[in-house]
Order: C-alpha cells, then structure tokens, then sequence
C-alpha cells in the first residue's frame, strides 16, 4: 500500500500523470443533462466536490487550506488531479512557466528563463477519526542559476556567499517542501493538529505567493516577499496548532536562516526560530491572518543580526456571474536587531471574466538598507498589471499565453542610479496540469 503512494507522489512531477482522471464520482442527477449542460456545470460540480473534502487540520472544506498550515477563503478554488491509491486520496497539480524579462535603467537587465512547480498531496483518514497527511514539491527554479532573473526592487539571499542579490530574484530550491501533518478531531468544527517539514513552510505570514489565490497566476515574485512570506521554504519546521470551527491559532519552531545559494541540497535544520499566527475565516469569502516570528540569523551575509517579523493580511475571494475575483491587503514589517525597522505594503488582484482569462494587478511598497548602498532606508514602490489567455488543450491540461508591465519607484542615487522612469516587462508561456 505504502509502496504505491510513494510511487504516485513521485510520479506527480511527471506530465503523464495528468492524464488520470479525478477519481470521484458525479452525482445520479447528471445522468439527465445534454454534453453541453455538463460542459456548464463541470466548474460547479468540481468546486463542490473540493468543497465536500475536509481539510488535512480540520473538518471545515479542504478547499480552504493553502501553503503549509495557512488558511484561504474557503470559496476560491481547489483545483488538482485526483487519484486514488488504496485508501489515500492523492492531489496532483502544477505548472511551468517559460519567461522572457526585461528589466529597463542601467540596474536592469534581459533574460530568458523558466520557473516551474510540481505538488503532490495525500491525505487519509483513519480508523479512529484522525487524519494523516503527506506533502511534496519540487521546483525546477534552480537550473536557472543561482543568480536567479532580473527583477528590480527584489532583494534577499545571495547569489555566491559573498554578495547581496540586488535587482533580481532568487531561484527556489529544488525541493520546497517535503512534510507530513497529522490531525485529531475534538469536535465536528475543533482539532488539534502536528506538522513537520523538511523542508516546510512555519506559521508566518500569508499563504505563499504561488499558492495564494490573488497572485498564483501572476508569474512575477512580489518585491514584497522578504517581508511578508520568505519563510516559506524553511529547512526545519515544527508546528502544533488549534482549530476551534474558524480561528486557528498555531506556534512553529523552524530554522529561520533563509536557503543558501546552492539550490540542489538540503540546509542545516536548526529549529532556532519561533513563530506564531491566529487566523480568521469570517465567513466563506475571507481569510485574515496576524503572525509575529523572531527569526535569527536569517540572511547568511549577515549572520549576527536577528529579526522580529509582524505580519497580517486579509484575502478575499468571490464568485459572480461576470466572473470571479480574488484580492489580499498586506503588511510586513522586520525590526532588525541592530534597530533598523523596514515596512512594506501589498495589495494584489485577480480577476477571470472567463475561466479562460485572467486579468491581474499589483501594488506594493518597501523600505529597504540594501537597495542604495549606506545604511539609510530608502522607500520604492512597484506597481505591475497583466493579463493571460488560456486554452483548453486536454483533460486537465492548460496551455497559457500573456505578459505583463511594471512601473518602478525607485529611490534616488548618484552612487547607484536606477536611470530615469525604471519599468521592466515579461511576456510569458505556461503550462498548467490541474
């Protein structure tokens, strides 16, 4: 039994596996409807079952889980492929993305890249009431060099060991998670949970930018993400939280030095950091979050300054018959131990008139030491907007095509000009299997 699960989630990087089907059974009453009525409920009939799989922590919706431990609105979409294998239920889903940037201004640059995400999910329910979960995935993010792709603004990690990685954004490591989670009902809406990752994801922040809701479609990392969700590929995570029916409260010990520029191997787990976030899904169109960590040692260049992270954030998700939106408003804010305090803001959409289209947008805004060279905070902002088609090619298969455009704020330097009007551009190619 356990050798054909492990069989499946490796399997799940593999495109052949997007061809199984969703292993659950329609509803009697379809059995009436013309092909074109089935091709209109399809969506419908889908979310519903997504809706009817309790969650891996809980008994509330499995659609309502995101990255790691951390919660969504339980109206947005749960979409994956679905297998059985024996008494597990197995979600498969991810994407690539092939890109061509162009970063403008003399700190800006041109490259050709692909980033990429594969998942595998099972879940199964035990005898006694309890719930045991299992979670993979691996990124093809690495090959395209440890200096990662021009994107101004970002910052965070290194590149070599020596040097900060301005202006561009560093590839994730191959393996960004490998967990396991187990679950003990208290009540039909209460639970008490565990969850280990090496790596994971701690209770910090909102859910990961890949995976929210509002930003999964948009291929560019939020300039914001050092201050909001970085933790997210943490090489050791403990977590125990509480669910009582739509609070949860949960602490993390993890290691809070962020991975290093060799993006094949596995960290140092050292369980030095904690981490804790009280989440609230009011009704079943918001999720709000409020998390505090003290991380040490989180950046490797500067390994004796510690930081306190504040962050909170609500996201919104609803369905309309002119199409579904999605939007989160966040904030981030790192007291560095050294007495320096950066704060930085976020507010992402996504809007599909059509499941076809998405349209998205973003506005953000940081304080940063390391964009200017000197010890000053320097204020910049980014707002970006795009769009992407996608087409229908196969049973759970998408092919996509779009771009987007970003307006940079950059602050003023004579050391380190970002030229006049900095912007950069992306044209883009996906696949998706969901």
């Amino acid at each position: 039994m356990m050798r054909n699960l492990l069989l499946v989630m490796l399997l799940s990087a593999a495109p052949a596996l997007a061809q199984g089907t969703d292993g659950m059974k329609m509803d009697h009453d379809m059995a009436g409807m013309d092909m074109s009525g089935m091709e209109q409920a399809m969506p419908e009939m889908k979310q519903g079952m997504h809706h009817g799989m309790h969650g891996l922590f809980g008994g509330y919706g499995m659609s309502r889980e995101a990255s790691g431990t951390s919660w969504q609105p339980e109206s947005a979409p749960h979409n994956a492929i679905h297998v059985m294998a024996d008494d597990w239920m197995v979600m498969l889903h991810g994407r690539i993305n092939g890109i061509a940037d162009w970063q403008s201004g003399p700190r800006g640059d041109d490259k050709v890249f692909s980033t990429s995400m594969a998942m595998a999910m099972a879940t199964k329910d035990l005898a006694n009431g309890d719930t045991l979960g299992l979670k993979a995935m691996l990124s093809g993010d690495a090959l395209m060099g440890r200096r990662g792709y021009p994107l101004l603004l970002a910052s965070g990690e290194t590149a070599d060991g020596a040097t900060h990685l301005v202006d561009r954004q560093h590839p994730h490591d191959l393996l960004g998670e490998l967990s396991a989670s187990y679950s003990h009902p208290l009540s039909d809406t209460d639970s008490l949970f565990l969850y280990g990752g090496y790596p994971g994801e701690p209770s910090l922040g909102p859910s990961a930018y890949m995976h929210r809701v509002s930003a999964s479609d948009n291929p560019m990392t939020p300039i914001a993400h050092h201050w909001l969700d970085s933790t997210h590929v943490s090489f050791g995570v403990i977590t125990a939280g509480f669910i009582q029916d739509d609070w949860k409260v949960e602490v993390s010990r993890f290691t809070g030095r962020e991975p290093d520029q060799f993006r094949f191997n596995f960290d140092a787990a050292r369980f030095d950091s904690t981490a804790v976030r009280l989440s609230y899904n009011p009704d079943e169109h918001w999720s709000l979050q409020l998390s505090s960590g003290w991380l040490k040692s989180p950046e490797q260049l500067d390994p004796d300054v510690n930081e306190q992270r504040l962050t909170a954030s609500a996201t919104w998700f609803n369905q309309f018959d002119w199409g579904s939106v999605a939007a989160t408003l966040a904030f981030g804010r790192k007291q560095l131990s050294t007495g320096i305090s950066e704060n930085a803001g976020l507010a992402e959409m996504e809007y599909k008139p059509t499941p076809l289209w998405t349209l998205f947008a973003r506005a953000e805004t940081i304080e940063s030491t390391e964009l200017v060279p000197g010890p000053a905070v320097r204020g910049a902002g980014e707002f970006s907007l795009g769009a992407i088609h996608d087409w229908q090619i196969a049973d759970h298969w998408k092919i996509g095509l779009g771009g987007l455009y970003a307006f940079d704020f950059a602050p003023s330097s004579t050391i380190a000009p970002y030229g006049r009007d900095p912007h950069g551009a992306m044209g883009f190619v996906r696949l998706l299997a969901e």
